[in-house]
Formats: C-alpha cells, sequence, structure tokens
C-alpha cells in the first residue's frame, strides 16, 4: 500500500493518484519527538555587539592610518574620505554575508525571512559607501598627479597592482545593485537570481586582495593586514560551514531519495522521501527545507518548501503547488530520485509562541507549513485556522487538517474566492478571542502583508505575530 501520512489513524486525504510502481510499508503513525533547538535571542544579541565594535574599529584604523602631513597634500581629504568609505563599506559587505550564512544559532531567532529582510535593509550602505569609495580615490588620485579623471582611470589599470581586480569587482557589485531593484528583482526568475548572487562572492574576494595592495590602511601595517586577514577568513569559513559542509553532511547521513509522488489537488503535489536516522532529524513543524533533486534540469539550484508533517521514519514529506519552472518539474519526479538538503530553517514554530490560544490565517499552500505546525501543539491551544483558497479544490490536505483540528479541539474555516471576493479583514473577523492568541501568518508575500496590516488594525501586538515569506 501506499505511504500515508496519518495522524490519529485518520487517512491522509484519502485515494490519491501516484507516480510510483514501488509501495512502502505503512509509516509509524507517531512523529519523533526531536525538535529543534529553543532560539536563543541572547546570542544574537551579542552577534549584534561584536558587529558594532568591529564596525567601530574598522573605522578607527582608517582614522588612525592618516597623517596630518597626508590630509594636507594635495587631494588628501578625498584620499582620506576614499580610504574610510572603502573600509566602512566593505566591512558591512562581510556583514551581509554573514546574515545569508545561515548561522544555526542567529536563524532559529530571526528566521529565513526575519535575515532577508535585515540583508536589504542593509545592502544600500555598503553599495553606497564602495561607489563613494571609487569615485573619491579616482578625483583625489587626479588631485595629486594634477591629471583628469579620464586619465587616472586608465592609469589605475595600467600601473597598479590589483586595480584591474577591484574594477571587476565594483562592476559586479554595480550590475546586483541595480538587479536588487525591487521592481526588477520581482520580475527576476529565482534561478538567475542566485547565479547572480553568487557572483558577490568572487567581487568580495577581488575586493579584499585590492584592499591588501592599496589600501592605506593595510599598506605598511602588518598588525593591520593580520586582523582583516582573520576577519575574512572567519566569515567564509562560517559561509562553507554553514552552506556547503553541514548540508552536506546532513545529506550523506540521512541519504533521502524519492520514495513517491502524488497528486494532492490540481497542480499540487506532494513528495515523499525515505530516509536513514530520521529520527536524530531535529526538526520543528512549519520549518521548511532548501531542496536540491539531484535529476536533470533540477540538480544545480535549491528551493525552499516547508514540510507538510512532522518526519516519520523513515519518512519526510514535503507538498508544492505548481506556480514556476522547477515547482511544476517537482510532479515529475521519479522515485529513486536522490535529495540534498539544507537546514531546517525557520522560526515559524511553536517556540515562538507567547500565548495559550494559537490562531492561523492561512494563504493558499501556506497550509503545508501550518499543518507540520498543528503537530507540535496541545488541546490547550484550541487552535483556530482560517484558511483563504481561490476554489474549495484547491485545498489540499483538508482532511488532515481537520483530523488534527478534531485532537486539538481546534477549528477550521475554508473560505474560497479572490481577495476582492474575501477581505482579509472578514478571514480576520472570524478569529475569537483575537488578541489573546498568538497568530500564525503563512502564505504568499501579498497574503502575509495584507494579513500583517487587518492585524495591527486590530489592536494585535507585534510580539503575538508570527509569519515567514519565501520569496526573493
Amino acid at each position: 500500500m501506499s505511504v500515508t501520512f496519518e495522524h490519529g489513524g485518520a487517512s491522509a486525504g484519502g485515494t490519491r493518484s501516484t507516480r510510483s510502481s514501488r509501495r512502502a510499508a505503512h509509516p509509524t503513525p507517531s512523529a519523533h519527538t526531536l525538535l529543534a533547538p529553543a532560539p536563543r535571542p541572547a546570542l544574537v544579541q551579542l552577534a549584534v555587539a561584536l558587529a558594532g565594535v568591529g564596525f567601530g574599529a574598522t573605522v578607527g584604523l582608517a582614522i588612525t592610518a592618516e597623517t596630518s602631513s597626508q590630509l594636507h597634500a594635495p587631494g588628501g581629504v578625498a584620499m582620506f574620505l576614499g580610504n574610510l568609505t572603502g573600509m566602512a563599506g566593505t566591512y558591512l559587505a562581510l556583514v551581509m554575508i554573514l546574515l545569508v550564512s545561515r548561522i544555526p544559532q542567529i536563524e532559529r531567532v530571526l528566521g529565513q525571512d526575519g535575515l532577508l529582510r535585515w540583508h536589504r535593509r542593509l545592502s544600500p550602505w555598503p553599495i553606497s559607501l564602495i561607489v563613494a569609495h571609487a569615485v573619491l580615490l579616482t578625483y583625489a588620485y587626479a588631485e595629486a598627479t594634477r591629471s583628469g579623471i579620464a586619465h587616472q582611470l586608465s592609469a589605475f589599470v595600467a600601473s597598479y597592482s590589483g586595480m584591474l581586480l577591484a574594477l571587476v569587482g565594483f562592476g559586479v557589485f554595480a550590475v546586483i545593485a541595480v538587479a536588487s531593484v525591487h521592481s526588477i528583482r520581482r520580475r527576476m526568475p529565482r534561478e538567475r537570481w542566485w547565479a547572480l548572487h553568487l557572483g558577490m562572492y568572487l567581487a568580495f574576494a577581488f575586493a579584499f586582495l585590492h584592499e591588501v595592495a592599496l589600501g592605506p590602511s593595510f599598506v605598511g601595517h602588518p598588525a593591520t593586514q593580520i586582523i582583516w586577514g582573520v576577519a575574512w577568513a572567519a566569515t567564509a569559513g562560517l559561509v562553507l560551514t554553514y552552506r556547503v559542509g553541514l548540508p552536506a553532511w546532513r545529506s550523506c547521513r540521512h541519504r533521502l531519495r524519492v520514495e513517491e509522488v502524488r497528486e494532492e489537488a490540481p497542480g499540487v503535489t506532494s513528495v515523499i522521501l525515505r530516509g536513514r536516522n530520521l529520527e536524530r532529524l531535529a526538526v520543528s513543524g512549519g520549518q521548511f527545507f532548501e531542496w536540491r533533486f539531484l535529476t536533470r534540469g533540477m540538480w544545480w539550484q535549491a528551493h525552499p518548501y516547508s514540510m507538510s508533517a512532522r518526519p516519520r521514519p523513515p519518512f519526510l514529506r514535503l507538498t508544492v503547488k505548481a506556480v514556476g519552472d522547477h515547482s511544476s518539474g517537482v510532479a515529475a519526479l521519479r522515485p529513486g530520485t536522490r535529495v540534498v538538503v539544507e537546514g531546517p530553517y525557520g522560526a515559524f514554530t511553536a517556540h515562538a509562541r507567547r500565548r495559550q490560544k494559537a490562531a492561523f490565517l492561512v494563504g493558499g499552500i501556506g497550509i503545508t507549513a501550518a499543518r507540520s505546525l498543528l503537530e507540535d501543539l496541545t488541546k490547550a491551544s484550541e487552535p483556530f485556522v482560517v484558511w483563504r483558497v481561490h476554489e474549495a479544490s484547491d485545498a489540499a490536505l483538508e482532511q488532515e487538517i481537520r483530523t488534527l483540528l478534531g485532537r486539538l479541539k481546534g477549528t477550521l474555516h475554508v473560505l474560497s474566492g479572490s481577495r476582492e471576493e474575501v477581505p482579509m479583514a472578514e478571514a480576520v473577523r472570524l478569529i475569537p478571542e483575537l488578541r489573546r492568541r498568538d497568530v500564525f501568518v503563512s502564505g504568499g508575500e501579498g497574503f502575509v502583508q495584507a494579513a500583517l496590516a487587518v492585524l495591527e488594525h486590530r489592536g494585535v501586538t507585534a510580539d503575538a505575530v508570527h509569519y515567514e515569506v519565501y520569496a526573493l
């Protein structure tokens, strides 16, 4: 018989078509108990303090490297400001890298969505400072040599070691800065955005080589070179550890393969994976993985999809709605396909709760995160779920949700229709005792933003609202 993810003996959505030619034994009826560690906000506060100290030290090194005679020389002030902006901009760029290096202790507190928000807020500063660095130094050298800007630019490339690499790195920064404009980014496929950002690492490497070779704070200052080198090496080490090493180790440990693929609703597909040692996988309901399916056309890219149930060793399940090339390709996966995972990620878990009772505002396929999170709640939470879908047929996993809520003394309202037909305010009004509940919001970016606005208007405090958006 086919693999089913049941809760308390209820069938996971009834009979479904399957692409699997093999049948697995029925998994154990309860999820394993190894939860992801609780977030520790004190570690984030410590990290912020250390980042601030590092920024102060960076600015201090740039200031103390200048002498009075250098400042009074032709172009001296511009030279000083160019060096200062370059050091500050490069340091903030390192912080940007760390924000997306997926350090577990930080990610558990802020979540992927929170880290990306901070990454986006910070990004204009290093880019602007690096642009100022390039302009100021070009002007400073032109003043010092009493030549024009154009002549000085050609001299940089022809005569200064490392300057060509710096110009290439600057060009990469400029391209990424333009692509980061929201109106451009939202039209760019995730795959292209991801490939473009790989160039950022190369640009940072070029910037480091350039600074060590020519920066006034580095030339003749071996201690500064050592400190800065350690900072760069530590950043690179963290990126390699958490973006490459840990996913590779975890994937080798669990050896996930596609066991079965089944249609849950029109355009919605569940993929059930079989793996080893899944009882040792520390994961909470509501979290997601970056999934890399090692098959033609999909092996080179990883996409974030939530678990649609807590693991049932040796099985793990994700459920995907076809909205793009990658998600559409999931339905065509064949049993036996190997899978590499990064994660689990996300702060959309029961750890975020501050109140006894809980409510859920869910849009479309956002139900996957809510469904797995429900497994970590108790009857005392009395969860109230409002789920908005375009059509009743889109309500994938509805029977599973109703079974879970039946055990938790919860309630489900499925609202069918467009945003105009079912306004967010109407959905929120259905929730009883709204201000006495934690509210978990899951869905597309537009759905989440609309829900946050209505909840704020209704007087729900920020600490009671929990959400995560999986978007560029």
